[in-house]
């Protein structure tokens, strides 16, 4: 599946990025990773946001 969309990504061009972050349940402890795809210019205030 992550081949699918990093050719998508090049294909419509570098302005975006994947980023990969990992988040945890409040109620079991457990890590789980969430993806999304988001314009280059916005990677930064993301990170720091989350």
């Amino acid at each position: 599946m992550a081949k699918k969309v990093v050719a998508s990504l090049q294909s419509a061009g570098k302005d975006f990025a994947k980023v990969i972050r990992t988040v945890r349940s409040k109620k079991t402890g457990a890590y789980s990773f969430k993806e999304d795809v988001i314009p280059n210019d916005q990677v930064k205030d993301f990170i720091a946001k989350n």
